[in-house]
């Protein structure tokens, strides 16, 4: 029993012996020293497997300490060069010398003459005025315009160059666009209980309707213009053809509104007022 060695399979054996081997328990207990032996040497090889890791790692980490000094010594070295000074060249920009324009002697196109009495003898053809129909003959130009002259002995300017007329710049349009929502919408004078009012006493219940009992709402559209006058009145729900011609009339018959603006200018603007009808 002392020279059994529990490594090997004899141990195993001798325990069994006379019993039954083809128990699952034999062929275990059988097994186990080669689990134990594979266990020994995974374990080993883990552990030189952890022991390679670990020096590859540190290793690596050496690498790039070293790689990171070499990095920043560069770094240094190239901070501790003097910067070139980034030079600008100026660029001369050449002026083109205006030509001087020559004054040339100037003869005034006006000439004033001082009237002289004298005698119809001593007065020289040349002299005489100048009938309208002899104006229309002659190959004088007249200008349009008067030239002030410096000299006597210098020549007529002519305008060589004819002056456009100005083209009419044609008036803007006025904006006929009906706008639904703006930034100051119209309304009633004296606010919305004077609107609420001047329906109720004006409103004339048609005789018709009162007979068949009928009543409701009726919604009226219309156009508040820019001097505030009602336009494009229209019923957009109807409820009775007498109660509908009734709401249009009063709505119609209403006294100017305050127009609505829009960027602090008044525009048209499309609003609807309900008109309510109810027997009493």
């Amino acid at each position: 029993m002392a020279n059994i060695d529990v490594t090997t399979e004899a141990w195993t054996d001798l325990i069994f012996e006379g019993r039954n081997q083809s128990y699952g328990a034999y062929k275990l207990r059988r097994n186990t020293p080669k689990r134990n032996i594979y266990s020994i040497l995974l374990i080993g090889l883990l552990v030189a497997l952890s022991i390679a890791i670990y020096m590859a790692k540190s290793a690596y980490d050496q690498y790039q300490a070293a790689h990171s000094i070499n990095q920043s010594v560069t770094e240094l070295s190239a901070l501790n060069q003097p910067k070139k000074k980034a030079e600008v060249k100026r660029k001369e920009v050449q002026i083109p010398e205006k030509k001087q324009e020559v004054v040339k002697e100037v003869k005034s196109s006006i000439k004033f003459t001082a009237p002289v009495i004298k005698k119809d003898d001593e007065v020289k053809p040349e002299e005489e005025m100048k009938t309208q129909q002899e104006l229309m003959q002659t190959n004088t130009a007249i200008g349009a315009l008067d030239v002030k002259g410096n000299s006597d002995n210098g020549e007529v300017l002519k305008v060589t160059q004819r002056v456009a007329d100005e083209p009419v710049k044609p008036k803007p349009e006025v904006e006929n666009k009906v706008f639904d929502i703006v930034e100051q919408m119209p309304s009633f004078p004296g606010g919305p209980s004077a609107l609420m009012q001047y329906l109720s006493d004006n409103i004339k219940y048609p005789v018709v309707a009162q007979e068949n009992g009928v009543q409701g709402r009726v919604v009226v559209s219309f156009v508040v213009e820019r001097d505030g006058s009602i336009t494009d009145v229209r019923v957009v729900r109807s409820v009775d053809p007498s109660l509908d011609r009734e709401a249009t009339r009063v709505v119609s018959a209403m006294p100017n509104w305050i127009p609505g603006k829009q960027n602090g200018s008044a525009v048209r603007v499309k609003y609807n007022v309900p008109v309510s009808f109810k027997l009493q």
